[in-house]
């Protein structure tokens, strides 16, 4: 895998590298390699700020809090990596992003997460899907029809037994705020998990990053816990749309939208 093409580092420029797609998906191991290369560089400011972009091959993945309950039922080998959440599976008609961005200390990684969301949100919009965010887990989702609940304990949030702020522990209490949709606590139907964040900040930079469902055999997530979720589903703009959508219509959107959010924003600080 060859060096990122740049022209040389231009200060808030967000660059795109392809390292491959479709007969030419980059298998995990690879692509993890390139990442701590480019991590090392950027962290130099040898280069800007640079989001890696590309397909693997089926594979599941495992973040540092998965529980063995969660892996696959049929023994399939997982890799363990060094980013935050749990497992998740990736593969072809999935868009995989890694940007690797230098932001302030103390880094604000919720701040990081929503940028990310948030263009992945716009992609949504643009194509005619609705999404958005979920009280207490990070992604992109579909929410789950409304029941239709008017009164009574769930629509008021108080089924407690369902309710994930209580007895959930892949529930992020930092992951609340009015730019999230409440916790389902039995009001709604099953949400669907459209796209996948899972990162890691390191000396000030970040890595890994997120996976977006365009056209993938969502079957692959059939066999594991998604994000040690159990209690929504996952879904792609092709199952929502009810047509093929090709990670190729997707890239140049999620591209544009990427760099508008990044590049529009000013990362802060975290406070403290």
């Amino acid at each position: 895998m060859g060096e990122p093409r740049l022209d040389g580092p231009v200060e808030g420029e967000l660059r795109f590298v392809h390292l491959g797609f479709g007969d030419n998906a980059v298998d995990y191991l690879d692509a993890w390699q390139e990442q701590k290369r480019v991590h090392a560089a950027r962290f130099a400011d040898e280069i800007p700020d640079t989001c890696l972009m590309l397909e693997h091959p089926p594979v599941y993945t495992a973040g540092r809090r998965t529980e063995d309950s969660e892996r696959p039922l049929d023994g399939t080998p997982v890799v363990d990596v060094d980013r935050g959440g749990k497992i998740t599976w990736h593969g072809p008609g999935q868009l995989v992003g890694y940007p690797i961005l230098k932001l302030p200390r103390p880094v604000d990684v919720v701040a990081h997460v929503r940028r990310l969301e948030e263009a992945m949100i716009r992609v949504c919009t643009e194509l005619g899907v609705e999404t958005t965010r979920v009280e207490g887990r990070s992604g992109v989702w579909v929410l789950g029809d409304d029941l239709g609940r008017a009164s009574g304990p769930a629509a008021t949030g108080l089924a407690l037994d369902l309710d994930p702020r209580l007895n959930q522990d892949e529930y992020d209490p930092r992951l609340m705020g009015p730019e999230y949709a409440p916790s389902n606590a039995g009001q709604r139907g099953v949400d669907r998990k459209m796209a996948q964040i899972g990162i890691r900040v390191a000396k000030g930079v970040t890595m890994h990053g997120f996976s977006f469902n365009c056209d993938p055999d969502t079957t692959g997530f059939d066999q594991i816990i998604p994000c040690g979720i159990r209690d929504a589903g996952v879904t792609s703009l092709s199952q929502e749309l009810g047509r093929n959508v090709p990670v190729s219509e997707v890239l140049p959107l999620m591209e544009k939208h990427l760099r508008e959010v990044l590049e529009s924003s000013t990362p802060l600080p975290r406070a403290v």
